[in-house]
């Protein structure tokens, strides 16, 4: 049976992890799965249990934490949970996936610690502030109040990026996915020259 893997990327706003993550999902669908998150906001109309979420109650939410279910939580708001259950990784395994995260800053460093050398944890980021609120303003989603508020949790999670085990700095997109795609294939075919690339 497969050895799993978790490959977590983490990342400020705007620095295109998200964009990362569904390019390596659609490259390597047999050997990548995507890790969905449970929480506890309500769901929108669009959105599909178990697909999109695992939506849980807070009561149960905090049962669930309780007894340990949980490989990361955090309560991100008052009364408003996010986290990954340790069933869904082993869901995945049990599949013969490796299991892709899509965490804030916070969530990948739990799951780092809580995984060890199972674990490789990208932080994905752009070379300059600037760039970020390029990107942030082209969204068209900000107001000043907004953007400020961002690029200030920007500024507190790039105080984080050394812990991880990687940094990748996201300037140009085609370079960044063919540097994602080296540090996938190197975690889970160590010593292996990938032929892919």
């Amino acid at each position: 049976m497969l050895e799993g893997k978790l490959l977590i990327f983490s990342a400020p706003s705007g620095s295109g992890k998200t964009t990362i993550v569904r390019h390596l999902l659609a490259k390597y669908p047999h050997q990548l799965a995507f890790s969905v998150s449970a929480c506890t906001r309500p769901r929108r109309d669009y959105e599909i249990n178990g697909r999109d979420y695992y939506f849980l109650s807070v009561a149960e939410f905090r049962q669930r934490i309780a007894q340990q279910e949980f490989a990361e939580w955090e309560e991100v708001y008052a009364g408003n949970y996010y986290g990954t259950l340790k069933a869904e990784i082993e869901r995945l395994w049990q599949e013969g996936k490796h299991v892709l995260f899509d965490v804030d800053v916070k969530g990948g460093l739990k799951l780092k610690e809580a995984y060890g050398d199972k674990a490789l944890a990208i932080f994905v980021k752009v070379s300059s502030e600037e760039e970020i609120k390029r990107r942030l303003n082209a969204r068209g989603t900000e107001t000043e109040e907004t953007l400020a508020t961002r690029l200030a949790k920007v500024r507190y999670e790039l105080s984080f990026q050394h812990e991880f085990d990687q940094i990748l700095v996201n300037d140009n997109l085609d370079e960044t996915l063919i540097k994602a795609e080296k540090l996938l294939l190197e975690f889970i075919h160590p010593g292996s020259a990938p032929s892919t690339l």
